[in-house]
């Protein structure tokens, strides 16, 4: 099982937040020297306004509980991402449908399966990552759910090698539209990049908005 946690985002925020209150820091320790200057050096016949050095001091601590209140919430982000991760981990090992236009190859298998509102022929055409279609499959569907597997072999008879596969579904005939479809695969990794998880079947990876079923 592989379960990867990255976010550059939040590795930003927590960085900007502690430079923010070393600054702020440092700001408020020069502020107190001259306070602490300027009330020795006074005029006593013209003391220093109290009200201005009060309102000064809480615009310190308010910009100080908002730096607070901004590492509070990064930490809460991290923690929810982090269970959010550890949750999706369980579809790891598992059969997993998604809405995809790639087809996961998985040991010499893939699969998909399409829905038609009507009895029909659909025209299946696999690509490498390149574009350069390498098999193509005309198919008798009926209505509804309609499953297909590819063992991998292309049309000149060689064995692709396992990987993601560009795939596409349309009806065949003359007014030939796009059919609806997912493709399933073995679930091998729940990984995060910045703000979007993703589930990976080996090499190919999909945001894991895409999960539309699971196969125990």
């Amino acid at each position: 099982m592989t379960l990867a946690v990255t976010s550059d985002a939040a590795k930003a925020v927590t960085s900007a937040t502690k430079t923010a209150g070393a600054t702020l820091a440092g700001n408020f320790d020069t502020f107190l020297k001259l306070l602490t200057t300027q009330m020795k050096n006074q005029d006593p016949t013209s003391p220093l306004d109290t009200n201005q050095f009060t309102s000064q001091l809480v615009q310190f601590a308010n910009v100080e509980q908002q730096i607070n209140a901004n590492t509070n919430l990064t930490t809460l982000i991290d923690l929810n991402r982090a269970s959010s991760l550890y949750q999706a981990s369980a579809m790891v090992g598992h059969r997993v449908g998604v809405e995809a236009n790639q087809l996961p190859l998985q040991n010499g298998t893939a699969a998909l399966q399409f829905t038609l509102a009507s009895p029909g022929q659909v025209d299946i055409s696999v690509a490498n990552p390149s574009g350069v279609e390498i098999y193509k499959a005309t198919v008798d569907g009926v209505r509804g759910g309609n499953a297909w597997t590819w063992n991998g072999v292309a049309a000149n008879g060689s064995t692709m090698p396992n990987g993601a596969y560009n795939v596409s579904v349309v009806t065949a005939g003359g007014a030939r539209s796009a059919v609806p479809f997912n493709v399933y695969g073995t679930a091998t990794a729940i990984t995060s990049s910045g703000q979007t998880p993703s589930i990976a079947f080996d090499q190919m990876n999909v945001p894991m908005s895409a999960v539309r079923s699971i196969i125990n």
